[in-house]
């Protein structure tokens, strides 16, 4: 699964939690915006209530059901910046990827 293919999924899928903005920033990948507020998902830098900071590899593994998520986040390898609230909101977001 690449970058598109995950901003693919988002897209098609409408992926946003209800009255919040989230960004996924996958570092030199790319980042995805899911715009709850305004409805839309697109892969714009801008201003969030909670920002996921996790390499493109980890994130495939977590879509894929092989990395846990709780497990990366106390490991280090996802990062949560903003309203943590937001991101246990998350699991089904990531459960759209899976379709």
């Amino acid at each position: 699964m690449t970058f598109d293919d995950i901003y693919g999924r988002f897209s098609s899928a409408s992926a946003t939690v209800a009255g919040k903005k989230v960004k996924f920033d996958f570092g030199d990948a790319g980042k995805i915006f899911l715009d709850g507020v305004g409805g839309s998902v697109s892969k714009d830098d801008a201003a969030a209530d909670t920002t996921i900071k996790v390499k493109l590899e980890d994130f495939v593994s977590m879509a894929e059901g092989k990395l846990d998520p709780t497990a990366a986040f106390m490991q280090g390898k996802l990062k949560v910046e903003g309203d943590m609230g937001v991101a246990m909101q998350l699991q089904s977001v990531m459960a759209k990827l899976r379709g």
